[in-house]
């Protein structure tokens, strides 16, 4: 039987920040009903991607679907200490799963906000990525995608670890959390090959934390309603929201970012000529 969670430190979501995520929920939904399993990954740590995987799923939830979010970071999962996670009874998680300790109905759990359930990491596995790989893994997903509307899966940076390229061929899609000024062109790209090589669907970026500046009717009008917001949180309603810990000597995947990012195209090679979020 599921067992319940609570997220006691859930963030109250600002118009900017709510309208933000409806957005990217609606170029998701653009992508294509066909889309229910959808991976997010990044370059490095502290870009923002468990936020934003929450933050959509609360945006889902909103449009009427049932989601479940699978935090399959088994290295350095950050959703139990930052929403302060608490059950009255033992949580179980994704690595109990996996090492055949516990079965999936046993790992799902029913969450605070209606509609909305959740695979936690558990306890830190020694072999992450040889777990990820194993046909239960496969089994999940494919059962999670039979029950639920949307499922969400958010892998640790595959710019860190390869733990995101050996989960993505059995979703449906994929996006890359990039944060906005922190990581290089080239390396972005060294990241966004390793994903093609999976064969996954690369559904686009949503460029993260970036500064709203300058003129023109967008600014004007959220300058006199809602500037504070965004001075606050940033393009995709947050702005730095705090250290995502020392992730482990993983090791490098390519080389380390050097460069700031200028521009990044949505889900190609090529330069966007407006950087901005969104899929």
């Amino acid at each position: 039987m599921a067992n319940s969670i609570l997220f006691q430190n859930l963030e109250k979501q600002t118009y900017a920040r709510r309208e933000a995520f409806n957005s990217l929920r609606t170029n998701l939904q653009f992508c294509g009903v066909d889309n229910k399993v959808i991976m997010f990954t990044s370059c490095t740590p502290d870009e923002g991607k468990s936020t934003v995987t929450m933050e959509l799923a609360r945006s889902l939830n909103d449009d009427g679907k049932k989601v479940v979010l699978v935090d399959a970071d088994l290295r350095k999962s950050v959703f139990v200490g930052r929403y302060r996670i608490h059950s009255e009874e033992t949580m179980f998680g994704l690595s109990h799963y996996l090492s055949g300790q516990k079965k999936m109905d046993e790992v799902i759990n029913h969450t605070n906000i209606e509609n909305l359930d959740m695979i936690i990491a558990g306890p830190v596995a020694p072999n992450p990525t040889e777990l990820l790989g194993r046909e239960l893994f496969v089994n999940l997903l494919a059962a999670l995608k039979e029950r639920y509307d949307v499922v969400l899966v958010d892998c640790p940076p595959l710019g860190w670890v390869i733990d995101a390229a050996v989960v993505a061929p059995n979703c449906d899609g994929v996006v890359l959390v990039v944060e906005s000024g922190a990581i290089s062109y080239r390396y972005l790209q060294d990241v966004k090959k390793q994903l093609e090589v999976t064969g996954v669907n690369i559904l686009g970026v949503v460029l993260n934390k970036v500064k709203v500046e300058g003129g023109g009717y967008y600014n004007r009008y959220y300058s006199g309603h809602y500037k504070g917001y965004y001075n606050k949180y940033g393009r995709y309603g947050y702005g730095k929201y705090g250290k995502y810990g020392r992730y482990g000597e993983y090791g490098h995947y390519g080389e380390e970012p050097t460069e700031p990012l200028e521009d990044v195209a949505a889900s190609s090679g090529e330069p966007a000529e407006n950087p901005g979020g969104g899929v």
